[in-house]
């Protein structure tokens, strides 16, 4: 990718290439990217109107930018994805420690390299994968780790201690030219918050007593918790306010933004219908607006992650069992998330004990409120009386979609509702079967089915 391109000073300098900051940078490839209507942030869903917006703004304003959200918002998928903004490929000096511009050396050895080289100094070119650099605030994260410390190695070698070159760099200069981002910023300690006060202001860094003027080119990124201001930590005033920009993140505002998430996450084992999505999504809305569940904590996106891809294993571990093929999802296999899942939620005090009721309940819900959408202007009864009248339905781990099916008579009914889930009649019977379980459980969940779940083998019976 890079061969046609200069391999020294002067051929980068011959070539007109000129050096431009790393906010002007994002800048420009940003406008470029809105102008020609190419989504800027491919991956990111539901923030198109709320979250994106108030972003491309701080940036196109070349503000360091914090996102201040719930766990599971996207907040590090959406600052990975600035990556895309930089060029693919830009020019470093060859060995340099801090990556500078061949024609814009900022440390002691890279000038001197410069002056005694002139057009000759080596130049290599770094993708911008290469450019983006993220740290992990944790207690023990030293200045060292962020901005530097002497190297005793290059003090044994004879350098003095007041010499610049016996410093070893940190994560913050040595992302000069690139974005460095910081996840969970209040749990650093409130002494190492103040050392990130010149780097974002002044943009120098200072070093076991003395300062080593450095005009750092670094876009500074970070994501927080509302709950860090008064729980585990703050960050401190000075630092607030060196932030251009706060933006707050917020869980998917739709139903379909909700689905749309999971589908793009989830690894599913196991083809889980659309449908069966969408109770998912309505049940992790539930959890989120339940008195049950502590809201400060939130419900993560990654709970409906885990979730579907629950449910997906479900399905297979059935096809494995009863040699079913494919392995398809039905309404049955979503009885395995509330056991296996409750871990993932914080609850009140005063639930304890009520755990799995809660959710049970939450899931029903979401249950009927997907059939109530998706069946709409169906009328079901004749269903309910075929099955009341005699033709039982089982459904379960060890049940056969064709056997559900082979349960009832040929009714016009199931057909429609096959249609109305997206199956069709060549489609592989699991999915038709899925489709006519979700309008079986509607039917009991409005009480005109009875369930019986006292099986010695696992079923339930709809009768």
């Amino acid at each position: 990718m890079t061969q046609n391109l200069a391999r020294t000073a002067g051929e980068l300098r011959a070539a007109g290439h000129l050096p431009r900051g790393v906010k002007t940078e994002i800048r420009e490839n940003l406008l470029a990217a809105l102008r020609e209507g190419r989504n800027p942030w491919p991956g990111i869903v539901g923030f198109d109107r709320t979250v994106l917006p108030q972003l491309e703004r701080a940036l196109l304003a070349g503000h360091d930018v914090v996102l201040l959200g719930e766990r599971g918002q996207g907040k590090t998928r959406l600052l990975r994805s600035l990556v895309s903004l930089l060029d693919e490929w830009t020019p470093v000096i060859e060995g340099s420690e801090l990556g500078e511009h061949p024609l814009d050396p900022i440390t002691p050895e890279s000038k001197r390299r410069a002056a005694e080289l002139g057009d000759d100094l080596p130049v290599v070119w770094r993708h911008r994968d290469e450019r983006y650099a993220e740290k992990l605030a944790t207690p023990d994260t030293s200045v060292g780790d962020l901005v530097g410390d002497v190297d005793p190695v290059k003090v044994a070698e004879g350098r003095s201690l007041g010499d610049p070159e016996t410093i070893h760099y940190g994560m913050l200069p040595r992302a000069h030219r690139g974005i460095i981002a910081i996840n969970e910023l209040p749990d650093l300690a409130e002494r190492i918050q103040v050392s990130l006060l010149n780097v974002m202001e002044e943009r120098d860094i200072q070093v076991r007593g003395y300062t080593l003027r450095l005009p750092l080119d670094v876009l500074l990124v970070a994501t927080a918790n509302p709950e860090d201001y008064t729980n585990r930590g703050r960050i401190i005033t000075p630092l607030k306010d060196r932030f251009g920009a706060e933006v707050r993140t917020h869980y998917p505002l739709e139903i379909e933004a909700e689905v749309d998430l999971v589908r793009q996450e989830a690894d599913l084992v196991a083809e889980v219908g659309d449908h069966l999505l969408e109770i998912i999504a309505r049940f992790v809305r539930h959890l989120r607006e339940s008195s049950s569940i502590d809201q400060r904590s939130g419900v993560s996106a990654r709970f409906a992650v885990a979730a579907a891809e629950t449910v997906a294993a479900s399905a297979l571990r059935r096809s494995a069992l009863i040699g079913e093929t494919p392995a398809i999802a039905r309404p049955v296999d979503l009885e395995s998330v509330p056991d296996v899942l409750r871990g993932k939620l914080e609850f009140e005090a005063g639930e304890e004990g009520r755990e799995e009721e809660v959710l049970v309940h939450l899931l029903r819900r979401s249950i009927a409120d997907t059939a109530r959408a998706r069946l709409a202007g169906l009328n079901l009864r004749a269903l309910a009386e075929v099955v009341s009248d005699g033709h039982p339905v089982a459904t379960g781990d060890r049940v056969h979609a064709g056997d559900l099916l082979a349960a009832l008579p040929e009714l016009p009914i199931l057909h429609e509702v096959a249609a109305r889930l997206g199956a069709g009649p060549k489609d592989p019977v699991g999915r038709i079967a899925s489709a006519v379980e979700l309008a079986l459980e509607s039917l009991y969940l409005t009480r005109n089915l009875s369930k019986d779940n006292s099986s010695d083998d696992d079923r339930s019976v709809y009768g």
